[in-house]
């Protein structure tokens, strides 16, 4: 399954730059490395560009970066309420049950989240091979499930798969508002 890419025009104004990032896993959503965690210089050149939001470093996908502060604001903040798209790997079968909680929001340590749109995806996405694989254990299935959000906290897909019972083995951000990964290799960026 794949997103058809799209554009807003009056979105990213004329005189802005706006670059698509698939972030690898075990890659900072900044520059500078840290630990053993790469940055963003080992894969993107070019000065002046900033990151607009983050993906944890466990996590895969889209990443947008922006050299107009305006924009990066406006990505980044949840006030905006751009829509965020998922590509989850669960522990486990989801049930209608489990689903229909992720849509009405759950309850997480730090308050309830807002509505999300949540789905089983079958077939399972394409996606690249990840370096290093998830575990895989036998006697569990897993699936994949598209989950679209319009907030940000900390973990936040991580922590509402888990609160529906099934844990998050692989994360891939589809979509960010109208940019999507689409014709994006791991480790790539264009615009």
């Amino acid at each position: 399954m794949t997103l058809a890419p799209t554009a807003d025009a009056a979105f990213a104004g004329a005189s802005s730059r706006l670059l698509r990032f698939n972030k690898p896993y075990g890659v900072l959503s900044q520059f500078t490395p840290e630990g053993r965690w790469q940055g963003l210089k080992d894969f993107i050149d070019l000065p002046g560009v900033y990151v607009a939001g983050r993906l944890d470093a466990d996590s895969e996908g889209l990443l947008l970066l922006t050299d107009d502060g305006k924009l990066q604001a406006r990505i980044a903040d949840p006030r905006f309420k751009m829509e965020k798209v998922y590509w989850v790997q669960v522990e486990g079968v989801p049930d209608d049950r489990a689903l229909a909680a992720l849509r009405n929001g759950v309850t997480l340590n730090d308050g309830p989240t807002r509505p999300a749109r949540a789905r089983r995806l079958d077939p399972p996405p394409t996606v690249w091979e990840r370096t290093p694989p998830i575990r895989v254990r036998q006697a569990i299935p897993t699936t994949w499930i598209e989950l679209a959000i319009k907030e940000g906290r900390n973990r936040q897909v991580r922590r509402m798969t888990a609160a529906v019972g099934h844990p998050t083995l692989r994360l891939v951000r589809a979509a960010i508002g109208p940019y999507t990964l689409e014709g994006l290799a791991p480790g790539t960026w264009a615009g």
